[in-house]
């Protein structure tokens, strides 16, 4: 009996949003990224195992890691809530 396990990793955009980049310097849109790694078995995604997040300007293709809690502010913000 042959089992056929791996992992997936999928990328989910979670918001975009404009401002100054880090390393090209140029007002750009930003987009906000996550990207979730499962466990798959005959090639059927079954338990998540990690998350993480990342920047991406769409100006130079820089990446930037990102925190849950950085990528929960750039929604907010994004939904234009005072306070975020």
């Amino acid at each position: 009996m042959f089992l056929i396990f791996g992992t997936r990793g999928t990328d989910t955009l979670l918001t975009v949003v404009q401002f100054v980049c880090g390393v090209c310097g140029v007002h750009a849109a930003q987009r906000v990224v996550r990207r979730t790694t499962k466990l798959s078995l005959f090639f059927v995604p079954l338990v998540p195992l990690s998350r993480s997040y990342r920047n991406e300007c769409v100006n130079c293709g820089a990446v930037t890691r990102l925190t849950a809690e950085q990528a929960e502010h750039a929604q907010g913000w994004s939904a234009g809530q005072p306070g975020v």
